[in-house]
């Protein structure tokens, strides 16, 4: 029945300025009306709307103002390269500082590693990539480079 997640939805306080945003990180524009914009993440797959709204300052937490796009290996291991050349800045997450990015997150008994930034709105997004799934295994959060090394 359920195949994957076809939308998300962040608050923007600016479209222009939004759409800009995710132009940059190479999203396509699929739709745009008023104070709504939507952008593929996947063509015909998935997508992310985006609403210009007053009501944009909500206070963070992981359960909103929060989206994750599935990247490879490859990728992960040259976003912070290629975030910086975007100009937009890596945010030091779980007391990690930038150069100590990407992390792997010990979701036992899964593995992911990921890196986080913010758009203009402060709505958190991440680059994540599974690297190990079921398998039970109890680590401490780490850097990406660390991971590779063990």
């Amino acid at each position: 029945m359920i195949r994957g997640i076809y939308e998300a939805h962040l608050p923007v306080s600016n479209l222009d300025n939004s759409i800009e945003f995710y132009k940059k990180l190479g999203l396509e524009m699929a739709f745009r009306k008023g104070k709504l914009a939507f952008f593929w993440i996947v063509k015909g797959e998935s997508w992310l709307g985006l609403w210009e709204s007053e009501e944009v300052h909500l206070p963070y937490h992981p359960s909103i103002r929060h989206l994750a796009f599935k990247v490879e290996i490859e990728d992960l291991e040259s976003a912070k390269k290629w975030l910086d050349k975007l100009e937009i800045p890596v945010r030091t997450s779980f007391g990690f500082t930038k150069e100590q990015q990407p992390l792997v997150l010990p979701n036992n008994p899964h593995a992911h590693g990921a890196i986080y930034f913010s758009d203009p709105d402060g709505n958190s997004i991440e680059l994540i990539c599974p690297l190990r799934l079921d398998v039970i295994e109890e680590f401490e959060m780490m850097t990406l480079e660390e991971w590779k090394a063990r």
